[in-house]
């Protein structure tokens, strides 16, 4: 039988895996760079370079990090703007 490549591809866990990438991303509500990071360190090592996988992980949670970071400064930057105007 043929390796299923769509649905539920084994580098992500397959069907009948409760841990499979997708459903554990949905469950956890993880946004499009979070939902990236998880799928690539699931499958590190099982699809292609586990190496290149970590670091494609790797590269969305710096994605997430800088955007957390600049709502940070945003957010605070308004409330300065706010307090001035009080």
């Amino acid at each position: 039988m043929e390796e299923e490549k769509i649905n539920h591809p084994t580098h992500y866990g397959g069907k009948d895996n409760p841990y499979e990438t997708i459903k554990v991303i949905e469950a956890w509500d993880l946004d499009f760079h979070l939902g990236n990071a998880v799928k690539y360190i699931s499958r590190a090592g099982k699809k292609d370079n586990a190496l290149q996988d970590l670091e494609k992980a790797q590269w969305y949670l710096q994605r997430k990090i800088n955007q957390l970071k600049h709502e940070t400064v945003s957010t605070t930057s308004r409330r300065h703007k706010r307090k001035r105007l009080l």
